[in-house]
């Protein structure tokens, strides 16, 4: 009897097991999208994958949860290692160094072709913080920006029966809230942690923070001067604490109990606030934009929040950019905002009944309006803690303003100084 017999039945049926194994396994070929989605996202859109799937029967996602505190990290681990997922969400801070490391697809070319997404829908300020250098290299998946928070009670308790439009309104208003409040009160919290509220006002002066291409720091100018005086205005006078946020043990308690009216947040804390305030303030507090230098100007506040990114080196780019397209549609930002409480980024979707009908969301969909994009350079987060840094040596009188302002010029210049070489070698080489 020959060998050649059960071989070659050996073979059949390694063959039949291997065929019965990959119609069992996951799909795995190439329009198989890895997705890598951070924080409670990555659970909210999860849920909407499988109509996805349903609606592109040739293209499978796999979604993959990463964690905000790890994800920074996880997504330059995964560049260096040539293992980047195909689609992946990127927080706008974020899109200038991974567009420096050559990480991301550019976009323009799928926009221009697609039915779905249309550019002048989406909120002029955060559509740019997406472009780099004219590119579009992500797209706004959800948006966030800061407001005011605050207890309408109080306010009217002081004699103000509405909220200010410009800082004279604004500083007239905390003045009244702080004789009413009391000595031991306030009336507006600022953790001295956080940069957003000077930069804020400053990009609410116009204020250019970087200059000469970003190569510079530009916070000695007139307009960032302006902007710090008033944010000092506020410790000064005693509307806010100099303690800052070691202030408070809790923002949600010391805010029910009154001991500030006014806070610059974003539009998580609609969630939070409407379930840690007791049902009895459920009335008592509300948001507004925030007001402008004059009544020329409206307040203008950052254009924040996450977007969705395709990997310049995927090998599914068009199954990729299937998924990504299908997300930005306005039903799917409803879904997607009545799942994770994120706000859209396109105006058609903000006429969801939920959307259009809640009067605190509708502030921000006020402020969306006039929004701005951070200065695009990847370098920002540690420019964004030396703007804190300076700001908080000055409040505890630790730095002259004039002083602390040019020792924050210095050190972002310091931190620009390769930035400036790589912008010098790169004009050299066009030369």
């Amino acid at each position: 009897m020959s060998l050649r017999a059960p071989f070659a039945n050996c073979v059949r049926w390694l063959v039949v097991l291997a065929a019965l194994a990959t119609a069992c396994a996951p799909r795995e070929d190439g329009a198989t999208v890895q997705f890598w989605a951070l924080g409670h996202e990555g659970d909210a859109v999860a849920r909407l994958i499988p109509d996805f799937e349903r609606s592109h029967p040739g293209v499978s996602v796999r979604v993959q949860q990463i964690p905000w505190s790890a994800a920074h990290e996880k997504l330059l681990t995964a560049f260096v290692g040539d293992s980047m997922p195909d689609v992946f969400q990127l927080g706008t801070t974020w899109i200038p160094e991974f567009q420096a490391l050559g990480a991301l697809e550019a976009l323009d070319s799928y926009v221009a072709r697609s039915a779905t997404v249309a550019p002048g829908e989406y909120f002029a300020g955060v559509w740019d913080a997406n472009a780099i250098d004219g590119a579009l290299v992500a797209l706004p998946w959800y948006v966030d920006t800061r407001l005011l928070f605050y207890r309408s009670d109080l306010l009217a308790a002081a004699g103000v029966a509405t909220p200010p439009r410009t800082w004279a309104e604004w500083s007239a208003a905390l003045e009244r809230v702080k004789r009413s409040v009391g000595p031991d009160r306030h009336a507006i919290f600022v953790p001295l942690s956080e940069w957003e509220v000077p930069v804020v006002l400053a990009l609410s002066q116009d204020a250019e923070l970087l200059r000469d291409g970003d190569r510079y720091g530009n916070f000695e100018s007139e307009a960032f001067r302006t902007a710090f005086a008033f944010y000092l205005d506020l410790f000064e006078r005693g509307y806010a604490a100099r303690a800052g946020a070691g202030a408070t043990a809790s923002v949600y308690r010391d805010f029910a109990e009154g001991w500030f009216c006014f806070y610059l947040s974003g539009p998580w804390n609609l969630g939070e606030f409407a379930t840690r305030l007791p049902p009895a303030l459920a009335d008592a507090w509300t948001t507004a934009p925030l007001p402008g230098p004059d009544a020329r100007r409206p307040g203008v506040s950052l254009a924040g929040g996450a977007s969705l990114a395709i990997a310049a080196h995927s090998a599914r780019k068009e199954a990729a950019w299937q998924l990504v397209e299908w997300l930005a549609d306005p039903a799917r930002q409803v879904e997607f905002y009545r799942a994770s409480g994120d706000l859209p980024p396109r105006r058609s979707a903000w006429q969801d009944p939920r959307l259009a009908n809640d009067a605190r969301a509708q502030a921000f969909r006020a402020q969306l309006e006039h929004v701005r994009a951070l200065p695009k350079v990847p370098e920002w987060e540690r420019i964004a803690a030396k703007i804190s840094r300076s700001a908080e040596a000055v409040v505890r009188g630790e730095m002259a303003p004039a002083a602390a302002l040019a020792a924050l010029d210095a050190d972002v210049d310091a931190i620009l100084a390769k930035r400036r070489s790589l912008l010098a070698g790169a004009s050299r080489d066009a030369e």
